[in-house]
């Protein structure tokens, strides 16, 4: 009996209806991996549906592993962190993906640049998926950037849970 009801309730998990985006007054939320060149840390966002295919959102990421420079200096907490306010573009419906699925490329507004990303997302579950992301600087505030001032500052790669909230 007890098998039974275990596959029953494994059989429902994947035939829910999941689905990646469903526009206005959708509330997502994702906690990641962030990898880039010198370091790796957490990554955290949110993006909050305003339209069928508009969202907007929030990203803090905290790189926990540094490479030291050729001085043995480490950075600082603000060479470590970065918080981005962020607009995408919810594809998934326009290119008729499967409602598990969505693309979303995007531009962002940060501390150290404004830049542009491109992302998917696919959906498990109703509340459960996997994103992967990458950002790109379009625009540095500080054009000579040396040493640490690189961190958060550069092509970046995101990967991990997301989650609707």
């Amino acid at each position: 009996m007890k098998k039974v009801i275990t596959l029953l309730l494994l059989t429902s998990v994947w035939l829910t209806n999941a689905q990646a985006f469903k526009g206005n007054g959708d509330v997502k939320g994702q906690v990641g991996l962030n990898l880039q060149n010198g370091g790796t840390g957490l990554y955290l966002s949110s993006d909050f549906g305003i339209g069928e295919n508009m969202s907007l959102g929030l990203t803090a990421n905290y790189l926990l592993s540094v490479a030291s420079d050729d001085l043995g200096n480490e950075p600082d907490f603000g060479d470590r962190i970065d918080f981005k306010a962020r607009f995408n573009a919810n594809l998934g419906n326009v290119f008729q993906l499967d409602p598990k699925m969505d693309v979303y490329p995007g531009l962002d507004v940060g501390l150290r640049n404004f830049g542009g990303h491109l992302g998917f997302r696919y959906f498990f579950t109703e509340g459960f998926g996997l994103f992967s992301e990458a950002g790109f600087p379009i625009a540095k505030y500080d054009k000579n950037t040396t040493g640490f001032e690189h961190l958060n500052n550069q092509f970046v790669v995101n990967i991990g849970m997301s989650f609707n909230l």
